[in-house]
């Protein structure tokens, strides 16, 4: 069989839809956008479709969209705008789950510019408790930063929820889209959010370009200064390919919405049944129910995550690990961990991430060979079955 990818949450293949539409603009339509001549102009009108294709995805105005390089751009120039525009606030809110772009930029400003911040702790099941946010929210809070769903368990936050608690404490609210994009409906139009943060390689565009959704009139500070383009809150030549890919990718997720709601998810349904029944002392990680329907995060106990990743290469299956072995450390995922997953579960955790590129063939094949890959790595496992293990406490901010 030929590769089988499901490490979706980590970067998507480009849809062929997509990649039609860019190649014009690499060669025959490659003038500068910015440019006065109508050369350029046509591929100016291009950007602002897919202005238009973004905002029509997220159910917001084009006005509201700016282009970015990727989502860690988004994440950092939406926090430290909330920050520059608020000059005498100097708290920031955040949880213990978010992804790196903000965990590492939070602890930065805590750590070098003086900022504090308050890392919120989130339940066995990945679930934030809203009371805890409200009691963390103080009058100097500039910026309050979730995660719409989290990228190792597909945990989705009630951010609807959250940014009225923000609105009613007059307190901006930013979330961190990247994974939620394109796999469940959005209206921003409706919801109380701010600031919005989205990947283009995360929904089937290049890897390069992403966007960041401003909510008109909120006062806003560019990360990236220098020339007119974004009007005047993004400086620098656009990537025009990428914009154009990314506008395509959100026309395209939108008519699939409901695919992913029902036959990825049957699938990642499918996949985690089979799993779970034929392999002993397997554990979901993460709410059953408030989930990405393609996300699945199985921890598979007394066995190395790294280990079974490697077998799986070896039967061309691609996942990834909820452990950080792969760097050198014997430290399990800070989600995992801030959940409280026993420490002989969390090395073993496995993240299946699906796409409607995947199969059922491909999830048949993962549920036959996968069983006696955990099997044999058990027989050699250094972790004793009849010791879980403690459970991992929260990461340090330090």
């Amino acid at each position: 069989m030929s590769t089988i990818y499901m490490d979706n949450n980590a970067t998507t293949k480009v849809d062929p839809q997509v990649l039609d539409e860019m190649l014009p603009y690499f060669s025959e339509l490659y003038g500068n956008p910015s440019s006065m001549h109508r050369f350029g102009g046509e591929v100016g009108g291009k950007i602002t479709e897919a202005r238009e294709r973004v905002a029509k995805l997220l159910g917001c105005e084009p006005r509201e969209i700016i282009f970015t390089a990727c989502g860690t751009e988004s994440d950092n120039t939406a926090i430290r705008s909330a920050l520059n525009a608020q000059p005498g606030k100097k708290h920031i809110v955040t949880t213990r789950v978010e992804h790196p772009a903000i965990l590492s930029l939070c602890k930065h400003l805590e750590k070098r510019e003086g900022y504090e911040v308050t890392f919120l702790n989130v339940d066995t099941d990945g679930n934030l408790n809203l009371n805890d946010l409200k009691a963390a929210i103080r009058d100097d809070t500039a910026v309050v930063s979730v995660m719409w769903a989290n990228n190792e368990t597909g945990v989705i936050f009630p951010v609807e929820e959250i940014g009225a608690i923000c609105r009613e404490k007059g307190v901006m609210f930013h979330t961190d889209a990247v994974q939620a994009v394109g796999k469940i409906p959005m209206n921003l139009s409706e919801m109380p959010i701010d600031m919005l943060s989205l990947s283009g390689h995360k929904l089937h565009a290049p890897k390069g370009v992403g966007a960041l959704y401003v909510r008109k009139a909120l006062p806003f500070r560019p990360f990236m200064v220098g020339g007119h383009q974004e009007r005047g809150r993004r400086a620098g030549t656009e990537n025009t390919t990428g914009i154009i890919a990314l506008g395509r990718a959100c026309e395209i997720a939108g008519e699939h919405i409901a695919e992913e709601n029902d036959s990825v998810k049957a699938l990642r349904d499918k996949l985690e049944t089979g799993l779970m029944e034929s392999i002993a002392d397997a554990k979901l990680n993460g709410d059953k129910e408030k989930r990405l329907p393609n996300t699945s995060n199985i921890s598979f106990g007394y066995v190395e995550g790294e280990a079974i990743l490697l077998m799986m290469d070896q039967l061309s299956i691609c996942a990834s690990s909820g452990s950080a072995c792969t760097s050198g450390s014997l430290e399990p995922s800070h989600v995992l961990r801030a959940m409280g997953v026993p420490f002989t579960f969390a090395h073993g955790s496995i993240r299946f991430s699906l796409s409607r590129f995947n199969t059922e063939e491909e999830v048949d094949f993962i549920i036959e060979n996968l069983p006696r890959v955990i099997e044999n790595l058990r027989k050699i496992s250094p972790f004793s079955a009849k010791d879980s293990g403690p459970a991992c406490t929260p990461r340090s901010t330090e």
